[in-house]
């Protein structure tokens, strides 16, 4: 049986669920809804004329339904959080459309960090000690009380932007008056949660659940801060690799048993069964084991285009199977190596940016001409205009190479990096380059 799926969504990693979708032999055709350059190029090579995109909009609720609907899609996948929240999911339950993501009521693990909190000290779940604050100097107090530095966070979305780690009481302050009287955020902002700040290295851990069981993915760490060496601003990410070398498999084991079993059991419990792909950013503490930072509600980006190209596997059947509470009892199977995503960011990014540049180095397939054939380029910021591919975002690209080591893979990304270009392009040189502590 063939079946045609709808993907929401246009960053890169859309295009990255897109290119891995596309491989199966189950997918008739792809819908991608409003999608982007990167997609749209795979209908003219790899999955020639079984691509179409829409131009409806991933926060149009009503009409991704529709034209679900219309499109007889056999399976609805959603890739941003931002519509999960809007309730996509539950909209496509009532039309019955069979849906990878979790109800609105469910998506609140990502959508309040208080929700999360909360539930997490209910459950029993390791976590940084934190409080929930809507009033500044009641904020400022709790920080003054703290042994140590802390880490304030926007209880909502923000993109991934809305945490400061800060390295002194006064920054901590600076970040508390920015979020709750400057309105940064908006009503993102409104209440904050202030809690310890953890040390230790930070691995990205995703999930496939079906409302009660679930199945690890491989890990990956992201690099979120801008600059080289981890510095600067926090970003929605500047690159990954997969699998990061600290997570072997007993702590992988213990990562599921501690931390995730527990969060889909209590979720459930709690009236909201988690289904779709549940995200844990997890901090390796050298006293306290593997703690809880965030979690996240979809698909990590850019930690999808790190992972994805290692799967072993048809994607297709686990997203079907995880949609009808079906998953099976047992692991994906993951290619050997490594895979190392670099994101090009446009000028000004992670601020306000500059859009409209025109990129260079890339085929009317939007990849590289030439490719080794272990290097794929993932769309993220891109458009179309006037037939030349320009930036339209501030993450616009990522270069994704698998390899047998880290040194291989970073070699090809780094190397693909090397032929493209346009004004103000920017990117970190150093991911994967952390090592092991």
């Amino acid at each position: 049986m063939g079946y045609r799926v709808l993907l929401v969504g246009s960053g890169g990693r859309e295009h990255a669920l897109a290119w891995k979708l596309l491989q199966s032999p189950l997918c008739d055709h792809l819908i991608a809804a409003p999608g982007n350059p990167g997609i749209e190029a795979l209908g003219r090579g790899m999955a020639e004329g079984r691509v179409t995109l829409s131009k409806v909009g991933a926060d149009a609720t009503a009409k991704l339904v529709a034209l679900g609907k219309a499109e007889k899609v056999d399976l609805v996948v959603c890739g941003p959080e931002v519509p999960l929240m809007a309730g996509l999911g539950d909209a496509c339950a009532e039309a019955r459309l069979r849906f990878f993501g979790p109800s609105r009521a469910a998506a609140e693990i990502e959508g309040s960090k208080k929700f999360a909190k909360d539930l997490m000290r209910k459950a029993g779940i390791p976590t940084a000690a934190y409080g929930a604050f809507s009033d500044v100097a009641i904020a400022e107090a709790f920080i003054d009380a703290q042994p140590g530095n802390v880490v304030v966070k926007a209880d909502g979305l923000c993109a991934g932007k809305g945490v400061v780690v800060a390295s002194s009481r006064e920054e901590a302050k600076q970040a508390v008056h920015s979020m709750l009287v400057d309105k940064v955020f908006g009503d993102a902002g409104a209440r904050l949660v202030i809690e310890e700040r953890l040390v230790g290295r930070e691995v990205s851990m995703m999930a496939l659940c079906d409302g009660t069981r679930f199945v690890l993915l491989d890990s990956a760490e992201d690099h979120k801060a801008v600059l080289d060496g981890d510095r600067g601003p926090n970003t929605g990410g500047m690159g990954a690799y997969s699998p990061s070398p600290l997570v072997d498999k007993a702590l992988a084991e213990s990562i599921a048993r501690t931390i995730f079993a527990p969060l889909v059991a209590a979720m459930a419990d709690d009236g909201r069964p988690f289904r779709g792909l549940l995200y844990g950013g997890l901090m390796l503490t050298k006293d306290r084991g593997p703690m809880v930072i965030e979690w996240n509600c979809r698909f990590g980006d850019p930690e999808t285009q790190a992972v994805l190209p290692r799967m072993g596997e048809d994607l297709l059947p686990w997203l079907l199977d995880a949609a009808s509470g079906q998953l099976p009892l047992r692991s994906p199977d993951w290619l050997p190596g490594l895979a190392v995503c670099v994101v090009l960011a446009a000028e000004g990014y992670p601020g306000k940016v500059r859009s409209g540049d025109a990129i260079s180095g890339l085929g009317g397939d939007g990849q590289l001409s030439g490719g080794d054939g272990e290097t794929v380029v993932f769309h993220a910021g891109t458009k179309r205009d006037r037939g030349r591919l320009v930036t339209n975002g501030g993450r616009v690209l990522g270069v994704t190479a698998n390899g047998a080591n880290l040194e291989e893979a970073r070699s090809r990304a780094y190397a693909g990096i090397g032929r493209i270009t346009w004004p103000g392009m920017h990117f970190r040189k150093d991911i994967g380059m952390r090592g092991t502590p």
